[in-house]
């Protein structure tokens, strides 16, 4: 009874085989070649590909996404396309660890001086008078491709446009600093801004002063 039931079967399966590669224009005899041939060269070299990009990937800390994990690779000699690198980690289930839900971008206990508060939260566009006369400045984290990178911002509160931009892997006066040259580069605003911003947490730098220019 149980030979009838696996002859059975198996013309079942042979029926199905011969349904689908009419529905695919296949031929049943390629489908069944295909299965007895083993991975192909390319599936064998991903096998050992996927060795080094979890290996790139562990040690980091699991911080890098595909285009650092690649970069990582070709440091150590390894010739892959980025493509096929990030196709790789998609099918492991590799992505860059987030950082902590909340980033501390802000010390408030810290030895610079700290300028009066001139601003005194009058950020409305009536209270500041035009253009390029109050500049703020804050720093917020983002995801990207390459993992979560800190950005800097200078808005124009006479405006409300973005005058000035830095985007960087680390929490230092150089984010700052970058932001802050792009936004005088593109404006050269007049003597008297104030530029108002929190106290920062970058060492060495008062992105806390409120100071006019």
């Amino acid at each position: 009874m149980k030979e009838k039931h696996a002859v059975i079967a198996a013309h079942r399966d042979q029926y199905a085989v011969r349904l689908m590669c009419t529905a695919l224009t296949v031929s049943a005899s390629g489908f069944y070649a295909a299965q007895r041939r083993g991975p192909s060269a390319r599936a064998q070299a991903d096998e050992r590909l996927v060795v080094a990009v979890r290996t790139a990937h562990a040690k980091s800390r699991r911080r890098y996404g595909a285009p650092r994990v690649h970069r990582a690779l070709r440091a150590e000699g390894t010739r892959v396309a980025r493509k096929r690198v990030a196709r790789l980690m998609r099918a492991d289930g590799l992505v860059a660890r987030r950082p902590r839900r909340f980033v501390r971008t802000t010390d408030s206990v810290h030895t610079a001086p700290i300028a009066p508060n001139h601003l005194a939260r009058g950020f409305g566009i009536a209270a500041i008078g035009g253009l390029d006369r109050v500049w703020a400045s804050d720093i917020t984290y983002v995801p990207t491709g390459e993992g979560w990178l800190y950005l800097a911002v200078v808005l124009d509160l006479g405006s409300r446009r973005v005058i000035g931009w830095a985007m960087r892997a680390t929490l230092d006066d150089a984010l700052v600093l970058d932001a802050l040259h792009m936004a005088l580069a593109q404006r050269r605003p007049a003597p008297g801004l104030l530029h108002h911003a929190d106290r920062g947490s970058q060492p060495g730098l008062n992105w806390s002063s409120q100071h006019s220019r």
